[in-house]
């Protein structure tokens, strides 16, 4: 019997009797997909397709931009609010209601000279006294202008209260002049009528009404000063924020343009190229002009609205140690307080160590010379000495210095004729000093001209700096939004027709 030869398996089920084998072309053969592997942690947040992944680089240069520009408009606005409110607000404010220590001082001074010039005719009684009205109606004016910058309760109660005490110390000044009118005496010291109304003047001047006054500069001061510190805070701090966003930004901008370049084969995306460039200007504009600002906003706060205050009150006390001459003249029961009190206002002006007057006049007289980082002196002058820069300040300060030099050796010789027993040598003395103390008081005025001159300067230059930014800053975001958006569009396109 012979064997049937059988077909080779195919591996194929058999079919139903009577149905054709299935057929399979090769077509119909894949080979099976390995599943990508699954995303975890930060990867699954990242975008997959390279379509996803420029928009993401895109949306991510348009919020850094937007953050740019909003920390670059906030610190313009801080840079332009503490300009306006040092340079044309409250610190010509503060100055001129520093100017109201002075002019009290001045009050009591003219007050006192002219007691002590009494009524004879052509001694100068009514200079004196026209001088006594011109300062109180300065006086009136500064303490208008103080009241009218409080903002608190304790400033405008303080201002009501120097009011208040002004109109005493005028009634006791007026009698103090109707009994010496009076008295009829030609000059040197009044009768003792005279001379105890005066001291009830003098004493409410010195105990209440000057200490009421630098108080009340103090507090208004103290808005400049918040000003300052928290404007120039904004910004620096707001120069800081734009250099983070403008370096996030700008490897933002490397890297879509880097991506683009290795993904579609193009060397170089002009739009994005050109993105880059005028993000790098902005960013270093911004922040040049920002460091700038900064160093306008201290220039007018310390080399300006600083040293004129502090000059200001030396002036004001200076003037105050020339009333206390006339005082030591006028009432010799009380001469060895004023020379105590003179040398405490000498010592605040310029300090040099002394154990009395006469030792303090001897040390004024070796000299006053300085150099920088060398003073050898403190107080008002000591200060402005360390910090002085300007050539125009330092020239100024050299010459008050030596007009004050001579003003505490004319004192010292008036003194030593009283003690000597020639007290109406000692008065003409100190009239024939008065042009002396004059000079010294001008070169003074010179010098706080200087710091004014620096102080307009630097709030010129803060107002100028700022100019035309608030049109800038838009602009520059829309140009480098849309030269982003040039740069990307096209790419899009082409990869969708691509595929």
């Amino acid at each position: 019997m012979t064997a049937v030869q059988q077909p080779p398996s195919t591996g194929t089920q058999p079919t139903a009797a009577g149905a054709p084998p299935a057929r399979r072309g090769p077509s119909s053969i894949r080979p099976r997909r390995t599943p990508p592997p699954a995303r975890t942690g930060l990867a699954r947040a990242l975008p997959r397709t390279v379509v996803a992944r420029v928009r993401t680089l895109t949306a991510l240069v348009i919020v850094l931009l937007l953050g740019l520009l909003g920390a670059a408009w906030w610190a313009v606005a801080g840079a332009r609010e503490g300009v306006r409110v040092i340079g044309y607000d409250a610190g010509p404010q503060v100055v001129a209601t520093g100017d109201l220590y002075f002019q009290l001082t001045e009050m009591d001074a003219q007050l006192a000279d002219a007691l002590l010039i009494g009524n004879a005719p052509g001694g100068g009684r009514d200079r004196a006294l026209a001088a006594y009205d011109h300062s109180r109606a300065e006086a009136g004016k500064a303490l208008l202008q103080a009241a009218k910058l409080a903002d608190e309760d304790t400033e405008d109660n303080t201002a009501r209260e120097l009011l208040y005490a002004l109109g005493r110390y005028e009634r006791l000044a007026t009698q103090a002049l109707e009994l010496d009118q009076r008295a009829g005496h030609t000059s040197g010291a009044p009768p003792e009528n005279v001379v105890r109304q005066y001291r009830a003047a003098t004493d409410l001047m010195k105990l209440d009404l000057l200490p009421k006054a630098y108080n009340l500069t103090l507090d208004n001061g103290t808005l400049v000063r918040h000003t300052y510190e928290d404007r120039r805070s904004d910004v620096l701090n707001g120069r800081a924020l734009i250099l983070v966003t403008g370096v996030l930004l700008l490897i933002t901008l490397v890297g879509l343009q880097v991506f683009m370049a290795v993904r579609f084969r193009r060397l170089l995306n002009p739009a994005l190229a050109l993105a880059t460039l005028l993000t790098l200007v902005l960013v270093g504009a911004s922040a040049t002009m920002l460091s700038g600002q900064a160093n306008h906003l201290r220039d007018a706060k310390a080399d300006g609205f600083d040293s004129i205050l502090a000059l200001s009150r030396a002036r004001a006390i200076s003037n105050s140690a020339n009333a206390d001459e006339t005082r030591y003249l006028i009432d010799p029961t009380r001469a060895d307080a004023y020379e105590q009190v003179f040398l405490s206002k000498s010592q605040t002006v310029l300090y040099l160590k002394a154990g009395n007057l006469n030792e303090y006049n001897k040390a004024v007289q070796k000299g006053l010379n300085f150099e920088p980082g060398k003073v050898p002196f403190l107080g008002f002058f000591g200060t402005e000495a360390s910090r002085s820069t300007d050539d125009r300040q330092r020239g100024a300060l050299v010459k008050v210095l030596e007009e004050y030099r001579r003003f505490q050796a004319n004192d010292r010789r008036m003194r030593d004729l009283v003690n000597a027993g020639q007290r109406a040598q000692a008065v003409a003395a100190h009239d024939g000093a008065a042009g002396d103390y004059v000079r010294y008081d001008k070169s003074l005025q010179s010098l706080i001209e200087a710091h004014r001159a620096a102080f307009r300067s630097a709030v010129a230059d803060g107002k100028g700096g700022t100019k035309g930014w608030y049109g800038v800053l838009p602009v520059a975001g829309v140009i480098i939004i849309a030269l982003t958006l040039i740069g990307v569009r096209p790419r899009l396109a082409e990869y969708r027709w691509s595929r």
